[in-house]
């Protein structure tokens, strides 16, 4: 199989976790492709990362856009499928659970290419989400699945997987932090938006929080109450940015409501936040390796080991603030020893397989 190794990304969250693989594999000399869906198109979620993270540019962007759950994965479908056609890849690498996601394994797998999902094993067990949809089935599709916890390996054994097709072998997501760990300066990004010393970080952008009216007048309301206790910066997602407005967020005391962030400046936020306040999954475990009280307000995770080795805890609107001000009086920080394999070498592992299995298959 003499084609590239073609990575397939499509929002912020995918090009953190690819680009210590596209790293790795560049220094191993692996010829690769890198297709940018075009999922996130707002520059300031799209292009910023490229930049920030090293990644060269895209060889294509596909600039799908946004729409409904099927308009979206059908135009991604038919984008994708002519991609892989013209570009003859010998392996289609995917990250994480999005649409873009599941596209391009559903893509490939109808053309017969082979497909590494990086991220395998998550599991939240709630089919209301769309990423837990996504992911469930990209692990079927996938030949190759590269776990970032030992809770994702056994849900996979669970599932009847090869144990021949599984690899646990860390978290990249983590890779990117810890190699940018001296960009990341709290002082600066406080002080560019004005913010006091002790402050907050929010970012919601699932469906549960900001699709339903309701939801988003709950978390609306939780977070205004929040803001009587400690200023919080709120990087709006644009998908949420108006339901969240329209439900009271906008004008509220203590509510900072900026713009979407780049990598570095989000991350220096973040590090220097007395709390933070989200629903992502990918912001569970950069508050856990930075040592940041995390409260998620969904009632499940497909990140536990968030729970278990760091800092987060799962909450309802209802319980936020009493949560919020047991973090800020001083809760149990992070073990010193975070969740195992994340140590910023999982880029290489995982191109360290890839190439094994590329040369297997030639």
């Amino acid at each position: 199989m003499n084609g590239p190794v073609l990575h397939v990304v499509g929002t912020r969250p995918n090009f953190v976790k690819a680009a210590p693989v596209v790293a790795a594999l560049r220094s191993a000399g692996c010829d690769q492709t890198l297709v940018h869906t075009g999922q996130h198109y707002d520059a300031r979620m799209s292009e910023v990362f490229f930049r920030q993270l090293g990644l060269p540019r895209p060889d294509t962007d596909l600039g799908v856009g946004s729409g409904s759950h099927a308009g979206q994965t059908a135009d991604l479908l038919v984008a994708l499928e002519a991609e892989l056609i013209a570009r003859a890849p010998a392996l289609v690498v995917v990250y994480g659970d999005v649409n873009s996601t599941l596209a391009a394994a559903l893509a490939a797998a109808k053309l017969g290419l082979p497909v590494a999902h990086v991220e395998a094993g998550l599991r939240s067990f709630d089919m209301a989400m769309p990423e837990e949809v996504n992911r469930r089935l990209v692990d079927q599709l996938a030949g190759l699945l590269f776990a970032t916890s030992p809770e994702a390996v056994g849900h996979l054994a669970r599932e009847g997987a090869d144990p021949a097709r599984v690899h646990f072998v860390g978290n990249p997501m983590i890779d990117t932090l810890l190699s940018h760990l001296d960009l990341f300066d709290p002082a600066a990004a406080r002080a560019a938006h004005a913010l006091p010393e002790r402050y907050g970080v929010v970012t919601l952008h699932r469906p549960a929080n900001v699709d339903d009216p309701g939801a988003a007048r709950a978390a609306a309301r939780a977070l205004t109450e929040a803001a009587r206790h400690l200023d919080l910066a709120v990087p709006l997602h644009p998908r949420g940015r108006d339901a969240l407005r329209a439900a009271g967020l906008d004008g509220a005391p203590g509510v900072h409501l900026l713009e979407p962030l780049g990598y570095v400046e989000f991350m220096s936020l973040v590090r220097g936040a007395a709390a933070v306040i989200t629903d992502s999954g990918g912001v569970q475990e950069e508050t856990t390796v930075l040592g940041v009280p995390c409260l998620t307000l969904r009632t499940t995770t497909e990140r536990p080991i968030t729970v278990t080795h760091g800092t987060n805890r799962l909450v309802a609107p209802g319980e936020l603030v009493p949560a919020l001000c047991k973090a800020l009086d001083g809760a149990p920080a992070a073990p010193a020893e975070g969740p195992p394999l994340w140590d910023g070498k999982a880029g290489p592992r995982i191109a360290r397989l890839i190439t094994q299995w590329l040369e297997h298959h030639d």
